[in-house]
């Protein structure tokens, strides 16, 4: 590992943050951390506000490789990923293909569905498509209350627990704004846990304790998540030991049958009788002082400048199969 690291040394690391979606505020605070943890472990790195002129400032600071702390559209579904690809440059984390079917929460639930994964039951609607919750209830065989997303955002937003019809129409123009797909999901009641995997290469990927998050009024929303002191984290989750290991097990095989690379996040509920259904999974995960990765590593004995050095590992492969390349 040594000689590896000396590879990434002297290279100049662009730490690509910011970005246009409606998490930049939280992928700037990412971003800022990651960028600390590498200067103090030595490393040439600089931040990089991704924007309209990215490619010039790739160019003009001269860097051979990207740790990407971009959240939501545009930096965890694939985008900044094929660029990258194209140009040459090397990047930490999941691939064109795992960050799109990642990011994309209809495209995920039908892939794990498809290899016995647990997912809630549901639907999704298309903007301006008219369906009443009458007949969204009878077609999926749901009963309030449910819950109403956009397809493809983070952090909560744009997501309503819908527990009447008078709240339909309101849930579905507020994921409609973040998406042109509402996906509309049975609401399971009971824990809200998260598994985060480190891997690593030709090596079975980690899985890090699980962190049950105890929200205030039972929801996991933006402000709950990124506002200290409102939340409350177990860690690790004071789960049954056969509900961690399923969970942990569920957890790993969602990340490869996606096809995941560095860090990851399985977000799960799990009903009161501990039945897990996954919710979603998580390519960038969040690396703020609130992130639930770095608080699941510190509880696996891993601080978090190691935590983000092996998130930059990931970035080695791709090294390799630039120069073998050429």
């Amino acid at each position: 590992m040594k000689t590896e690291r000396r590879r990434l040394t002297q290279a100049r690391i662009g730490v690509l943050m910011g970005g246009q979606s409606s998490e930049r505020e939280v992928s700037l605070r990412t971003g800022a951390a990651v960028h600390g943890a590498l200067c103090r472990l030595g490393y040439d790195a600089v931040t990089v506000d991704v924007g309209p002129t990215l490619s010039r400032d790739l160019q003009e600071q001269k860097i051979a490789v990207a740790f990407l702390a971009l959240h939501g559209p545009g930096g965890e579904d694939g985008s900044i990923q094929g660029f990258l690809e194209t140009v040459g440059i090397p990047y930490t984390g999941s691939g064109v293909q795992a960050s799109a079917v990642g990011m994309h929460k209809v495209t995920t639930k039908t892939v794990l569905a498809a290899h016995a994964i647990p997912v809630p039951a549901g639907m999704v609607i298309k903007r301006g498509e008219r369906i009443s919750h009458a007949q969204a209830l009878r077609s999926t065989k749901l009963r309030w209350p449910v819950v109403v997303k956009p397809a493809s955002e983070g952090s909560t937003i744009g997501v309503t627990i819908v527990k009447k019809p008078a709240q339909w129409n309101p849930a579905l123009s507020l994921a409609h704004r973040y998406d042109r797909e509402a996906m509309v999901e049975a609401y399971i009641p009971g824990h809200e846990v998260t598994v985060s995997l480190l891997g690593r290469e030709n090596e079975t990927p980690v899985v890090l304790p699980a962190v049950e998050i105890v929200a205030p009024g039972g929801f996991y929303d933006f402000s709950a998540k990124y506002e200290k002191g409102k939340t409350q984290y177990l860690c690790p989750a004071p789960l049954p030991a056969a509900v961690t290991k399923e969970i942990g097990v569920l957890a790993l095989r969602a990340f490869e049958v996606l096809g995941c690379a560095g860090a990851a996040r399985v977000d799960f509920r799990i009903t009161p009788r501990g039945r897990p259904y996954v919710l979603e999974l998580n390519t960038v995960p969040g690396m703020t002082e609130t992130s639930l990765l770095p608080m699941a590593a510190v509880q696996a004995g891993i601080g978090y400048e190691e935590l983000t050095e092996r998130i930059l590992e990931s970035a080695l492969a791709r090294m390799k199969n630039k120069e073998h390349a050429a």
